[in-house]
């Protein structure tokens, strides 16, 4: 039987996993699952002018406020909310939602500093006191971020806390007779709530209901904003050349071969109609290489790094690296303005556009890159992300000295599946999502031949996102929604 088969028996199952990412919203609160994990996880769900709109909307205090971060400069309260979302990659309005459960502050128009300080009631235990470690409004909505973060992706580290799938005795303080709930963690977002407040009402519910009535399309925003392809798709109009990326939900051409070949192979390409690139808006252009050296007019030479530009801190170090003066190249601001920043390149960094490097004792390999390794789980991995880098034999001494990053992950576009699960899965930023079924699978393109099995230890890397399906009309998201 041939991989196509197998799968195709496979998907033929209940995908249950699929369906735990299905929307939790719904006309009555359900105290089991409280949000979806793809809710939780949507964090291009507003823009940062999105999340300003949505405050100065409610007219509460936050609207206006601005406070230091942890660098002391200062922010308003949306670019912190946002910001932060897309560092930790989770949705703001999740965020939104907990500040005015915790402390009213979407709504307040002049909360105390207690309040600001304890903005989201991180550090602060029932029946007890706020740590002052967390007191201020930008530490709040951090380590409340990284908190969740955590509690999705690495809940091993909390046996002792809500656990997936398992079952729990939850008093109800706030009642005159004392009542027990009986809650089932159906998603990994629901026990992360339910750990950070381990209360039914009066805790999840105020939240499921806030969420809610801030965001009441919330349970099918995934299809008002239908994309038929996810982040990381690599498309090309049938019968012609050009090829674009799909990134944060419009296409970007690449306007030269050498720029698409540096970061993915034609393999990865697949042909669509007209109608399909036509759904998407257009978004900045993919100009030049990977590892790309860009001179600014001020003089300044960057190296392009996964659309990252990292700043030569002096040409002193730009020699001892190695680097070609005749491969820069002289770019106008605008074009650079395109490119987040990166940590500049000083002479201690070793390998500036990433290395790998094998542990000559254990056999064990890293890509190392910004002074840090991250392990490699598997040499599938390796493969798909690296295919053209050589592995370069170190002593255990040299890879003690960088700091260890967490395990790296599949780059986006690339098909995996377990040996144990039934579910394929497109890596889309970081996320594993579902694809809904064979067929969704065959409509969208992507061959069989190009799937990657992987262990569950490899699958668990990647937290889960939104399913994939195949939908052809705008009638169809229409019937869909109904």
């Amino acid at each position: 039987m041939n991989k196509k088969s197998k799968i195709l028996n496979l998907f033929s199952a209940v995908c249950l996993l699929a369906l735990n990412i299905a929307p939790a919203l719904s006309a009555e609160f359900n105290y089991n699952n409280i949000i979806s994990d793809a809710e939780i996880n949507n964090y291009s769900s507003m823009t940062q002018s999105e999340v300003q709109n949505f405050l100065d909307s409610k007219g509460g205090y936050l609207a206006n406020y601005v406070c230091e971060d942890k660098e002391g400069n200062a922010r308003a309260a949306s670019e912190i909310i946002y910001t932060l979302s897309q560092e930790t990659k989770l949705n703001p309005q999740f965020m939104l939602a907990l500040l005015q459960k915790e402390q009213s502050l979407i709504t307040d128009i002049s909360p105390t500093e207690r309040q600001l300080a304890a903005a989201v009631g991180y550090g602060c235990p029932d029946g007890g006191g706020c740590n002052p470690r967390w007191n201020s409004f930008f530490k709040q909505i951090n380590s409340s971020y990284l908190q969740f973060r955590s509690y999705l992706d690495e809940s091993h580290l909390y046996p002792n806390r809500y656990q997936l799938g398992k079952t729990y005795v939850i008093p109800r303080d706030n009642t005159p007779v004392k009542t027990v709930d009986v809650v089932t963690m159906e998603n990994k977002a629901t026990a992360a709530l339910y750990t950070y407040t381990p209360h039914v009402y009066y805790g999840n519910y105020n939240f499921w209901k806030l969420y809610n009535d801030y965001f009441e399309s919330g349970s099918h925003d995934y299809l008002e904003n239908y994309q038929k392809y996810p982040d990381g798709s690599l498309l090309r109009k049938k019968g012609e050349g050009g090829i674009y990326l799909i990134q944060n939900g419009e296409k970007r051409p690449f306007l030269t071969k050498s720029a698409f070949m540096s970061r993915y192979s034609l393999n990865r390409v697949l042909d669509v109609k007209s109608d399909d690139l036509e759904e998407y808006e257009d978004g900045n252009p993919i100009k030049f290489s990977n590892y790309s050296l860009l001179r600014s007019p001020k003089g300044t030479i960057y190296l392009l790094v996964n659309d990252i530009k990292r700043g030569i801190v002096s040409m002193d170090v730009f020699k001892k690296i190695g680097f070609n003066p005749e491969e820069v190249i002289d770019v106008e601001d605008a074009e650079l303005s395109e490119f987040s920043e990166g940590k500049p390149i000083t002479e201690n960094d070793v390998y500036p556009t990433g290395a790998l490097l094998q542990n000559r004792k254990t056999g064990g390999v890293f890509f190392v890159i910004d002074n840090t390794k991250y392990p490699i789980w598997s040499k599938k991995i390796m493969e798909a992300n690296y295919a053209n880098k050589k592995v370069i034999p170190v002593s255990e001494e040299e890879l003690d000295g960088y700091p260890t990053g967490k395990p790296l992950k599949f780059r986006d576009g690339e098909l995996i599946v377990s040996a144990v699960s039934p579910t394929v899965y497109i890596i889309s930023n970081g996320f594993k999502r579902p694809i809904a079924s064979g067929e969704a699978f065959e409509s969208l393109g992507y061959k069989w031949e190009d799937i990657i099995q992987v262990s569950e230890r490899v699958l668990e890397i990647h937290p889960i996102g939104e399913s994939v399906d195949f939908i052809e009309s705008e009638d169809e998201i229409e019937l869909a929604m109904e």
